[in-house]
């Protein structure tokens, strides 16, 4: 009799746990960015019930999302799933197909799980791409049942509240590799990103290779902070990242600062300099000291060159100028070199982005400094970018025991990171009238050196960007959101990835 009842208290654990699993419901799966709009239906699809994927779409950048999609459902299935160019409206799949919609956002999807399968459909390549990223976060979050995953059924109507969500990776001050940028691809593209800023220059290190200036790399870029041996892209190894990530649907945007900024460049060719005398390598961290020549028109041979080249490597819109910190080199000789290089990006068919200074030709202006004559600056600007430096700035450090980073816009929490909203931002500042492109996390690298490090100070705060740059912010609410962190830094661990806090 003893058995009997070890038995039957065995049978009714087990009928709990799959009617706690069977009860999972769609707006359950702890979405990060959180989708718009979630409906649930109350049922559940079985992941080995899926047949294949069937593509309605000629597109070669879905068609590389989709093999990489394969790889990701056998990973997180164990099943196969093969790709199908034939419909075949009887068998359970999943269809990827572009429709007409009367949807502004070029990024809205609609993404249907019933027990026919699953939908996901857009007007655009970009819409499909990001339903396809919340399909990946529904099958990593689902319960299973012997060992199968069951997905939620439902729709998902989802948008994005700005059209520009970025990170910023400063490769200048200490130096990230290919594979390195690579993985931080990776993970933007599944939390929505959809632009990276490579800081591609400083004081330094040079970081691209310019063919008609060569010792920019073999003497700018041979050091960075500290000391220790630096590196730089090729520029196959550049258009290996730009095209990588376009295949995540995420635009490189190169940066090169002038005329501030420029040690690395300085010491690699004497002719840059007023003087004529090249400064020796800079590995330290502070800013501000240095200057191109306004005055040589070998400067402007070399601004010409550095932007026509790297325009041919960037499939983008944008090309970042800097602009900030100059200060060393007078207003009126700013004014020229800032003009010069904005012509060479217009030359180029690119828009010019400056940091958040009194350029007067500045189309979009990133904000960072909340204070000063940049309020002024703007106001000049027709668009900003908002990166916030108390509220933005990975490289700030959490609290007072970080192991890496900054502190000198403060600390900030993953809290901190997560509570702020660009239009309050505009609004206490008298901006209103200024279009908002969109947010960026930029990561400065004086205390990182490798992707370990890198990853401290990023991971999870950059969850929160991602949420704020794609969520509604009355949708967004702090502790809902910390809930569904707390499972987020379990896959990012299972990916390598540690979250510190």
């Amino acid at each position: 009799m003893k058995y009997f009842y070890i038995i039957i208290s065995l049978l009714l654990v087990a009928c709990s746990t799959t009617t706690k699993e069977s009860n999972q419901k769609l707006e359950d799966i702890p979405f990060i960015p959180l989708a718009q709009e979630i409906e649930s239906s109350n049922s559940f699809l079985l992941a080995n019930e899926l047949s294949s994927i069937e593509i309605k779409v000629r597109s070669e950048r879905i068609n590389v999302a989709i093999e990489d999609f394969k790889i990701f459902w056998k990973e997180q299935t164990s099943y196969e799933i093969p790709i199908n160019n034939i419909v075949n409206d009887n068998l359970k799949s999943i269809k990827l197909e572009l429709s007409p919609s009367s949807e502004t956002s070029k990024e809205f999807y609609q993404l249907r799980i019933n027990e026919k399968g699953i939908e996901i459909k857009s007007n655009t390549e970009e819409g499909l791409y990001r339903g396809l990223t919340t399909l990946k976060q529904v099958v990593i979050f689902s319960d299973s049942k012997n060992n199968i995953k069951k997905l939620s059924t439902g729709v998902i109507n989802d948008f994005t509240s700005y059209e520009y969500r970025g990170s910023m990776m400063d490769v200048a001050r200490h130096f990230f590799d290919v594979e390195d940028v690579k993985r931080y691809i990776d993970v933007l593209s599944l939390y929505k990103f959809n632009f990276l800023h490579l800081h591609l220059s400083d004081d330094q290190g040079w970081r691209i290779e310019i063919n008609k200036w060569p010792k920019l790399t073999t003497i700018g870029g041979e050091k960075e902070v500290g000391g220790t041996d630096g590196g730089f892209y090729t520029q196959k190894e550049f258009s290996e990242i730009v095209n990588y990530a376009h295949n995540k649907f995420i635009t490189i945007i190169p940066e090169i600062d002038v005329p501030g900024h420029t040690n690395a460049a300085l010491a690699s060719y004497s002719e840059l300099n007023c003087d004529g005398i090249s400064p020796e390598i800079y590995t330290g961290t502070e800013v501000g000291f240095s200057s191109l020549c306004a005055q040589k028109k070998e400067t402007y041979t070399f601004l010409k060159d550095v932007v026509n080249e790297i325009s041919l490597l960037t499939k983008g819109p944008y090309f970042h100028i800097g602009g900030d910190e100059s200060y060393k080199t007078s207003k009126e000789d700013f004014i020229q070199i800032i003009d010069s290089v904005i012509s060479y990006v217009h030359n180029n068919n690119k828009i010019p982005i400056t940091w958040d200074n009194d350029v007067k030709n500045a189309e979009i202006a990133q904000f960072w400094n909340l204070s000063g004559s940049d309020l002024i600056a703007l106001k000049k600007s027709k668009k900003i970018i908002y990166s916030p430096a108390n509220k933005a700035y990975l490289d700030m450090k959490y609290d007072s025991l970080s192991k890496f980073g900054l502190n000198w816009a403060g600390y900030s929490s993953i809290k901190n990171a997560y509570e702020w909203d660009p239009k309050i931002i505009a609004t206490q500042l008298n901006l209103n009238e200024i279009d908002i492109l969109g947010i960026e996390a930029p990561i400065w690298s004086e205390t990182i050196s490798s992707f370990d490090e890198l990853a401290y100070l990023v991971f999870p705060r950059l969850l929160g960007h991602s949420e704020i740059g794609w969520t509604l912010n009355e949708n967004r609410k702090w502790e809902a959101y910390n809930q569904r962190l707390e499972k987020h830094k379990i896959y990012l661990k299972s990916i390598n990835i540690e979250s510190p806090y």
